[in-house]
């Protein structure tokens, strides 16, 4: 078959805009690139100065939080001190009356001791009277042993007390409780009588 002028310049007229089109493409894509190319800079430039004002804004609020936590740390160490320094004081307080009741009440113990012995002494004549001689010389020893024990009661410090009160305990536990109930029933009534007749 031959070919015909017709589909010739069909063909060539085909190929033609075929040869066109990557040619005005080329011409496209290098003004494209530029823009493309400014756009992106530009963007990286802005990403990179949000990153570096974040990193401000990071640091300068890292900044105020230690500045605040040091001022709390301040106050909180300052309240603390005069906290403790209160209660030191108020330790020595209570040390110091604590110290205080315990003379008082080894006074009073050594005094009401001192006065059973008495007592007792100024019934010995009349022990001898009813029951015998023999029984008023135990009244007397009793009496006697009672008087010594308020002397040496009164003569002890309270550190010698306490140290002679814990060997008790160590060698007769049953007795010393005995003995603290007694005392301590003595102890309330002497302060009880002691603080209505205050009133």
């Amino acid at each position: 078959m031959a070919k015909t002028p017709a589909t010739g310049a069909k063909a060539a007229s085909a190929k033609k805009p075929a040869a066109k089109k990557p040619a005005a493409a080329a011409k496209t894509a290098p003004k494209a690139a530029p823009k493309k190319a400014a756009a992106t800079g530009e963007a990286k430039e802005k990403f990179a100065k949000a990153i570096e004002e974040a990193k401000a804004g990071a640091q300068a609020l890292t900044r105020q939080a230690q500045d605040k936590a040091g001022e709390y740390r301040q106050k909180a160490t300052s309240q603390g001190e005069a906290l403790l320094g209160d209660a030191k004081e108020y330790g020595v307080q209570a040390k110091e009356k604590a110290t205080e009741l315990a003379r008082e009440g080894k006074t009073k113990a050594s005094e009401a001791i001192s006065g059973l012995g008495q007592i007792v002494a100024d019934s010995a004549p009349t022990i001898d009277e009813k029951l015998g001689a023999k029984y008023g010389d135990y009244a007397r020893t009793a009496a006697r042993t009672m008087q010594e024990s308020a002397a040496k009661l009164e003569s002890k410090d309270l550190g010698e007390l306490g140290n002679d009160a814990k060997e008790f305990v160590k060698k007769s536990p049953g007795l010393a409780v005995g003995i603290a109930a007694v005392a301590g029933f003595f102890f309330a009534r002497l302060f009880r009588g002691s603080s209505n007749s205050d009133s």
